[in-house]
C-alpha cells in the first residue's frame, strides 16, 4: 500500500520558472503509473517517496511505515525507506563489472549468501553470460536489467521505475516488460513507475494516476481512464482523442440517439448522430471526445462526413488519416481499399463511440 500526500514548491529563477506539486496518491495496487508529459511532477514525485527530495507539508506512507509526515517531524533519510530506485539512465558503476555492481548492493549480507544471491539474480535476469563485461560493453537492456536486479538485492519494500524504457527499441521495451512482469510475480512488492507513454500504462499498470502541472486529474485503471477521460485536459494527454465542440440540434430519448452540429478549428461545421445524454437539453454545447480508431474512413461517397486528407502516413500496422480541422482517424492497413489520394474522404463517426467530457 502507498498512500503518499505531497507539497513541493521550487521556486524559480533566471533559467527556470516556479513549480508546486500539490497531490496526493493513494494505492494498494501492484503495478501503479504515474503517467503525463514531461514536467508534469512524476520523477519529483518518486524523489519525494525515495527521500531525495524532502516535501514542504505532507506524509508518505507504505506498507505502514511512515517514511515521511511534515507535521510530526518525520523524515526518514533514503538508507532507511528501502526503496529500490531504478533511474533512466540506470546509473551503473561504469568502473565496475555487473557482477561487481550486484555485489555492491549485497554487501551487507555474509560473503556467502552474497554470492549466491548474486548468482541467483544474474541467472534470473539472463546475465550470466555477461557478468564479467563493464556497462558501457553492454546493450541498453542489459544495463536495465542489471539496474533492477541490483535495486532488487537490497531487498526493498518498493520499487521505483523512473522511465525505465527510455531509449530502449521496441524488441527491447518488450523483453523489459516481461522482465518487469517477472519480479512483480516473483517478489511480489508494490512497484511504482513513471511513463508519458501510453502503451507503456496499460501494458504494465493496474491503475494509474494522471499528472500535470504538479496536479492529479484523474486515477484508475489505465483502460478505464482511456475509455472514458475526466475532461479534456486528461483526453488531450493521452493523445488518441479527437475533441469536438457539439450542440444538441435534437433528441429522441426513446432511440437513446441524439443529432449534434459540431464545431473543430478551422473547418466548416457538420453535423452527427451521438448518443442520448441524460440531463441536457436542445442546444446545450457539449464538448465531446472520439478516439482515432474509433472513427471509419471511406474513399467512397455514402453516410458520414466529407472531409479533406491534408496528411496520410503508414506505421507498423496502422494507417494514419489526418483531415483538416485536426480530425485523426487510426485504421488497420490491410482494411486500406483503395489506396489513399488527396481528394475527398467521408468519415463515420460512430455514436456509441462519443464521450462526453465533463
Amino acid at each position: 500500500m502507498i498512500d503518499a500526500r505531497i507539497r513541493k514548491n521550487l521556486e524559480g529563477g533566471d533559467d527556470s520558472h516556479p513549480f508546486s506539486l500539490d497531490l496526493h496518491i493513494s494505492t494498494n495496487a501492484g503495478v501503479t503509473v504515474l503517467f503525463g508529459p514531461s514536467g508534469a511532477g512524476k520523477s519529483l514525485t518518486l524523489d519525494a517517496i525515495a527521500g531525495f527530495v524532502k516535501p514542504d507539508e505532507g506524509r508518505i506512507l507504505v506498507d505502514d511505515v511512515l517514511l515521511f509526515d511534515a507535521a510530526a517531524g518525520v523524515n526518514l533519510p533514503p538508507r532507511s525507506r528501502h526503496c529500490g530506485y531504478v533511474f533512466q539512465s540506470s546509473a551503473l558503476f561504469p568502473h565496475m563489472t555487473l557482477r561487481q555492481n550486484l555485489a555492491f548492493a549485497a554487501e551487507r549480507l555474509p560473503r556467502l549468501e552474497r554470492r549466491r544471491k548474486v548468482g541467483d539474480m544474474l541467472d534470473q535476469f539472463h546475465l550470466t553470460e555477461v557478468a564479467g563485461r563493464k556497462p558501457a560493453e553492454l546493450s541498453g537492456g542489459q544495463r536495465q536489467r542489471c539496474a533492477i536486479a541490483r535495486a532488487l538485492l537490497a531487498q526493498p519494500r518498493l520499487l521505483l521505475l523512473d522511465e525505465p524504457s527510455s531509449g530502449l527499441d521496441a524488441a527491447l521495451r518488450e523483453e523489459l516488460y516481461d522482465v518487469l512482469a517477472d519480479v512483480h510475480k516473483t517478489f511480489r512488492m508494490p512497484i511504482l513507475l513513471v511513463t508519458h507513454d501510453l502503451d507503456e500504462a496499460l501494458e504494465l499498470g493496474e491503475e494509474m494516476f494522471v499528472l500535470n502541472g504538479g496536479r492529479l486529474l484523474q486515477s484508475g485503471a489505465p483502460s478505464a481512464v482511456l475509455d472514458q477521460p475526466a475532461g479534456d485536459d486528461v483526453a488531450r494527454l493521452l493523445g488518441r482523442f479527437n475533441i469536438l465542440d457539439a450542440e444538441i440540434l435534437s433528441m429522441d430519448p426513446g432511440a437513446k440517439r441524439s443529432r449534434l452540429r459540431c464545431t473543430v478549428p478551422d473547418a466548416p461545421q457538420f453535423e452527427i448522430e451521438g448518443p442520448y445524454f441524460p440531463g441536457h437539453m436542445l442546444g446545450a454545447h457539449l464538448r465531446l471526445g472520439i478516439r482515432s480508431e474509433a472513427l471509419r474512413v471511406s474513399s467512397f461517397a455514402g453516410a458520414g462526413v466529407p472531409m479533406k486528407l491534408a496528411r496520410f502516413s503508414r506505421r507498423t500496422s496502422v494507417a494514419r488519416f489526418e483531415f483538416t480541422g485536426g480530425i485523426v482517424a487510426e485504421m488497420p492497413e490491410r482494411s486500406l481499399d483503395p489506396p489513399p489520394h488527396n481528394g475527398e474522404w467521408v468519415v463515420q463517426f460512430p455514436p456509441d463511440a462519443l464521450r462526453l467530457l465533463k
